[in-house]
């Protein structure tokens, strides 16, 4: 897809439309790829949006991405913007599948670039499940109010903890967040975040700044999220799993909870704002995977 910012729009829509013709699987797939980044950011801004709205005491509590979808629901069209949110986040689980699978980024097979690739395969399980349950809020909208999502975590905790080897699962799940999270931090001082995108020298300046801001506020959410339910395999004990809205909530509650719930809030925000970025200027070289031989790369000189 034409990445350079200085391009006039309407040239960008005709190599658009001419990358359609000559490369439709490929341009489809870099298409869908996009729509992926910008349902997360939509769902990363609301979580942050919501957690400040709770700190100001002008919402109940914070919530994490199931809630904030259940929260859409409520909207004036409300089930367009869950079917649109539904189809994005699977097309971002399809987005990891190519670069864990097939290596879309061409990152190697070095020790560090499998374990970004394995980080890609669990995220895009993660997405993929989250759009999956996103079509199942929209056959369910009259229920929405049964339960709210500290509470089905939890359930989904105590199912798991019953099946055999169950504490084993969840204490898995919580090292895994808890490495997420740690990862997300340390990715502030070492990532070069403008690498993956093509754009000019003015977004440059930037958007790298709104990345660590960001990922920084996204592994401070994961951190207790990530200890509780390592806590939850360990005790064997559910009540104590909470996800992202409920450790922002918990925030609330330590010394200058309210200044720390927003701080957080904003870098989740922040993390939001970064996927727009990534969903208009990140190099998505689906065609080297889908059509290695095809002709898109001339219509996209940016890669």
């Amino acid at each position: 897809m034409p990445n350079s910012a200085t391009e006039p729009s309407a040239s960008a829509f005709a190599q658009v439309r001419a990358w359609l013709r000559v490369a439709p699987w490929s341009a489809l797939a870099e298409l869908a790829c996009r729509a992926g980044y910008v349902a997360r950011g939509f769902i990363y801004c609301s979580i942050g949006t919501v957690a400040i709205a709770a700190a100001l005491e002008l919402t109940p509590r914070a919530q994490g991405s199931r809630g904030v979808l259940e929260a859409w629901a409520h909207w004036p069209f409300g089930v367009l913007l869950l079917w649109l949110a539904g189809l994005g986040l699977c097309a971002f689980a399809g987005w990891r599948a190519l670069q864990s699978v097939f290596d879309a980024d061409r990152q190697g097979d070095s020790l560090s670039a499998i374990g970004s690739r394995l980080g890609q395969a669990v995220s895009g399980v993660v997405y993929g499940a989250l759009g999956v349950s996103v079509f199942s809020l929209i056959d369910t909208l009259e229920d929405l109010t049964e339960a709210d999502e500290q509470e089905q975590t939890r359930q989904a905790v105590a199912s798991v903890l019953g099946l055999p080897g169950g504490e084993l699962l969840i204490a898995a799940a919580g090292l895994f967040i808890l490495g997420a999270g740690v990862g997300n931090i340390i990715q502030v001082f070492g990532r070069d975040f403008c690498k993956p995108l093509a754009c000019d020298a003015a977004i440059t300046r930037w958007a790298p700044w709104v990345g660590r801001a960001g990922y920084l506020g996204r592994g401070i959410a994961f951190l207790p999220v990530g200890a509780l339910m390592l806590m939850a395999g360990l005790k064997t004990r559910s009540r104590d799993a909470t996800g992202v809205g409920g450790a922002l909530q918990m925030m609330e509650g330590q010394p200058y909870g309210e200044v720390l719930m927003i701080t957080v809030a904003l870098g989740l925000i922040a993390f939001g704002v970064f996927a727009f970025i990534e969903a208009r200027y990140r190099r998505i070289a689906v065609d080297e995977v889908l059509e290695p031989d095809g002709f898109s790369k001339s219509l996209n000189p940016a890669r």
